[in-house]
Parts: C-alpha cells; structure tokens; sequence
C-alpha cells in the first residue's frame, strides 16, 4: 500500500515543508518559547550539516565497497541529523531575530554566492533524498542509483555550504 502511495506522500511532504517553511520565518514577530541562546543554534546547525557531509561521504564509499547494510545505515543516519537540521532551523528562525551579514564585508558577494546556491539547492533536496530513499526500500535498486547520482552531490553541496555560511556569519552572531 504505502509503495502504490509513496509518491503522492513524497510529494505532499516536498510542498508542505518548504512552505510552512517560508511561512513561519515569515512571521512578523519571533517567539522564543524554548528559551534557547541564539547564538548556540548557528553552531549546532554548522556541527549537524559537517556530520551530515561525513556521513554522505562515508556512504558514498561504502556503496563502492558494495556493503549496502552498513550503507543503509549511514545514509539513514544522514537523514535523520538533516530532518534534526530542519526542526532546529525552523526553531532558530521562528525564536530569534535574522543577523544579517555586513554589506561592508570584504567576501561579501562569495558568501551571498554560497547562501543563494544553497537556499536554492535547499529547496529541491527533499523530493530528491525522499525518492532516493523510497526507491532503496522498496528494492529499485536500478532507480535508485540513477536518482543518487544527483541527490549525493547535491546534498554533499548543501551540506558542506551549510557549514560555510557558519564559518562566514560566526563573526556575526
């Protein structure tokens, strides 16, 4: 049932997240109802998309060593610490005012470069990573290598730029 539903399901989830996304760092008032430090957020969010590019890439070598179990698991992992990304992202930006980067900045225009391709890139990764995981599950082995072939990369990009945009805001924060 859920293989015949599972692209109806990716779908929905690939809409409604981006959206509610938008929607509540949109709001016009932020409401830190965890109480949390801003500045310890940034941080974490840098440690999680830098575990995220040692699990991709760890997982890139593991299925071209053919141990797929051990695969399986460390791309599973790289999923969960992403949708721990999000959540605390959408916290981070719902509790805490935006820290905008100085327009006086000497690699200004390199670090808006990074920000937009990975805001942008952002954007398709979900329907990408969710098709890739669904195809593994359900033993379309075939498909998914053909749709890994452009998830990896650019999850691995969005991963590492994550960290990158950290490393040009932390001055910031």
């Amino acid at each position: 049932m859920l293989e015949k539903r599972g692209p109806a399901i990716i779908i929905t989830i690939s809409i409604l997240v981006p959206l509610v996304v938008v929607l509540l760092m949109l709001m016009p008032e932020r409401y830190n109802f965890l109480g949390i430090d801003a500045g310890l957020l940034p941080l974490f969010h840098a440690v999680l998309n830098g575990m995220t590019a040692v699990l991709l890439a760890t997982g890139f070598i593991l299925i071209k060593k053919q141990n797929r179990t051990a695969h399986r698991w460390v791309m599973t992992t790289a999923f969960v610490l992403s949708a721990v990304f999000l959540v605390s992202y959408v916290i981070s930006k719902i509790s805490n005012e935006p820290v905008a980067y100085p327009a006086d900045a000497p690699l200004r225009y390199l670090y808006l470069f990074i920000l937009v391709s990975h805001i942008v890139l952002s954007g398709i990764i979900l329907p990408l990573v969710l098709y890739t995981m669904y195809f593994a599950w359900n033993k379309k082995f075939e498909k998914h290598k053909k749709i890994a072939g452009w998830t990896f990369p650019i999850w691995m990009y969005i991963a590492v730029t994550g960290v990158l945009v950290y490393v040009f805001m932390q001055p910031y924060y």
